[in-house]
């Protein structure tokens, strides 16, 4: 079968084939409509068109790479995946980066490694780095000459693009939702609360909220683990232990929140009769959950989509940098309810 070139896209969408090469590689110097620009998508897709990576490598200096790296919080554990939000959040990366033919090199060192040494042996064109927390290995990456982007990482620095939402505005709104709904003893249920970390700044949401209450903190309701499924249910065990007679709970992770459910189901307990959990992320498997979780929504695939198209501005001569803070908002399902 003869490969689909670019003047066979351009044949079939009506344009010259420049016009095809900006759309492909979001030349910013060029004026392209957006019905022209859908057009040339459109057609790309319907052809399956996959871009010559070879020859424009050879031609550009460009690899088409881009380097994902999910840093490990816990030495030698399979931590990547376990999380259904980054599964959710890569799907999103590969996508954007695979339409506009980049192709990803994922990595998930161990706290003692280095990132730069990701970019330097492999030649990757950009690196997006997501969940970091301030580091040498971060301070490294000043040297290199391709964009960075840091995705829920609270780090403040001229060099790198940033991606994330308001951490502490989400944890503060589930709370309130909780207290709302008549709840006073509220568990706060995370993984470990790192300095300029995600959790951090959502406990501190969870903290502000009791305040405004007038609800002093009781740190035996802190249940801090690991952000997967088991250490949600270690916390239901711990709950019970502790006899402290919570009524609600926040999980600072939708992986969290399901797993509270599950181990409550365990021990004859159903939610939200037993206790009303609050999730933060709103994965898909949230709404399949029995009884679905109300969380808070953030826009996973925002994310990656952005995070992609950052990097992509830049190799097209965008030299700002760009920091993204996208909306959240609370959905209500099933695992609240009224006291």
């Amino acid at each position: 079968m003869k490969r689909v070139g670019i003047k066979d896209v351009a044949r079939e969408a009506g344009v010259s084939a420049s016009t095809v090469s900006y759309v492909l590689n979001r030349k910013a110097s060029q004026t392209i409509s957006a019905e022209t620009t859908a057009r040339v998508w459109e057609t790309v897709e319907r052809l399956h068109y996959v871009p010559n990576l070879n020859a424009r490598s050879l031609s550009s200096r460009k690899t088409n790479l881009i380097g994902v790296v999910i840093p490990q919080t816990e030495p030698g554990k399979e931590f990547m995946f376990s999380n259904p939000f980054y599964g959710e959040l890569l799907s999103a990366i590969e996508y954007r980066a695979r339409r506009s033919g980049y192709h990803l090199l994922l990595s998930g060192p161990e706290p003692d490694q280095s990132y730069i040494n990701i970019a330097r042996n492999r030649g990757v064109d950009g690196i997006i780095i997501v969940g970091s927390y301030p580091s040498k290995s971060l301070d490294e990456l000043h040297e290199l000459s391709v964009p960075v982007v840091l995705v829920d990482t609270y780090v403040k620095d001229p060099v790198f693009h940033t991606i994330g939402i308001d951490d502490r505005q989400g944890g503060k709104l589930a709370t309130q939702y909780l207290l709302g709904r008549g709840h006073r003893k509220i568990a706060f249920v995370s993984g470990p609360i790192t300095e300029q970390g995600v959790m951090l700044k959502r406990f501190l949401g969870y903290v502000d909220a009791l305040g405004e209450a007038g609800i002093p903190l009781n740190e035996k309701q802190l249940y801090l683990g690991t952000v997967d499924f088991e250490s949600a249910l270690a916390s239901v065990q711990e709950m019970e232990h502790r006899g402290n007679g919570e009524t609600a709970a926040f999980a600072a992770a939708d992986i969290l929140g399901m797993g509270l459910i599950k181990g409550l189901h365990r021990m004859g307990k159903a939610v939200p009769e037993a206790m009303s959990v609050v999730g933060f992320d709103d994965v898909n498997l949230a709404q399949m959950a029995d009884p679905s979780l109300t969380t808070i929504r953030q826009d996973i695939a925002a994310k990656g989509k952005i995070a992609v198209e950052i990097i992509l501005d830049v190799q097209a001569g965008e030299e700002e940098k760009q920091e993204h803070i996208l909306p959240i908002s609370l959905v209500e399902r099933d695992s609240v309810r009224m006291l």
